[in-house]
């Protein structure tokens, strides 16, 4: 019974390879470059938690239950993505690459014109922070979200889009270097997660209250929980997207905000190590 959990109620190539490949160039990475163990730890965290919103037994619940399917879109679009990007897993997973892939595909590729066009729109941080809350907006709204219900190929689609745009904002918040390379400085790290959790909090915080039944596409289904009925389910979704979806975008505006304090250390232990900037040294 404990091992059917296991077996994917929509099973699916593309998210088991993209699983699968992904684990398996980190691993490859840590043998060549491997990164501190807390680093490691949070991304095995976050690797086998999208694996678990994304291919077991979770997706039956989440078709059945409303207050499942928040807590697995918060899984997906907030609490995985974050732990995976804390970890900075970009360095290793190119270092997971055998060096004549990078030379013969990846450095071409990001030499392209079209890609990196497309990347600098989607990691514009205006862009990517409607995109954030705007997605999750998106598909809980009634009507999209029956099709999404009734629709095995759109219910994937959806859940990819949580994947991605997570990834790609944490990827934006979480960065640990200084900007340049990164694409944001310090201080916006911190208020972009504040202000992309506006419009969830506002979303949660209404169909917390609300007396309306907005998703009757659970009850035809048939709830996966009997005796709890449609209110409470609706009531329990929104205290998830309200209040833990809130708190996971607040702790990460606090390790954006940690991780500005040592980028500060590091520019006055330089500063004080070489001199301060503009002043010479006194002639002997």
């Amino acid at each position: 019974m404990f091992l059917n959990w296991f077996v994917p109620w929509y099973p699916s190539w593309p998210m088991a390879a993209f699983l699968v490949l992904g684990a398996l160039l980190y691993l490859r990475g840590t043998l060549r470059r491997a990164p501190p163990v807390w680093r490691q730890a949070l991304f095995w965290v976050g690797w086998v938690m999208l694996w678990q919103g994304l291919q077991t037994q979770w997706d039956y619940f989440a078709e059945h239950q409303f207050f499942v399917h928040m807590m697995q879109q918060t899984l997906l679009h907030d609490l995985a993505p974050m732990l995976v990007i804390a970890a900075w897993p970009g360095p290793t997973w190119r270092s997971g690459l055998p060096a004549r892939w990078r030379q013969r595909w990846l450095v071409p590729a990001a030499r392209l014109a079209p890609l990196r066009l497309g990347i600098a729109s989607l990691l514009n941080p205006w862009v990517a922070t409607l995109m954030f809350s705007g997605l999750v907006v998106f598909w809980l709204v009634p009507k999209v979200h029956v099709g999404v219900m009734l629709n095995t190929t759109l219910y994937q689609f959806m859940n990819w889009t949580m994947v991605v745009d997570g990834m790609l904002f944490w990827w934006l918040v979480l960065d640990p270097r200084p900007s340049p390379p990164a694409h944001l400085r310090p201080g916006l790290r911190i208020l972009l997660p504040v202000v992309g959790m506006l419009p969830q909090m506002l979303l949660g915080a209404v169909l917390a209250l609300n007396s309306t039944d907005w998703y009757p596409i659970y009850t035809l289904c048939g709830r996966a929980i009997s005796g709890l009925g449609p209110m409470t389910d609706q009531h329990i979704g929104g205290l998830i997207l309200w209040m833990p979806a809130s708190a996971i975008n607040v702790v990460a505006a606090m390790v954006a905000m940690r991780r500005w304090m040592r980028l500060s250390e590091r520019k006055a232990a330089g500063e004080r190590r070489h001199g301060s900037p503009g002043h010479a040294p006194a002639p002997a």
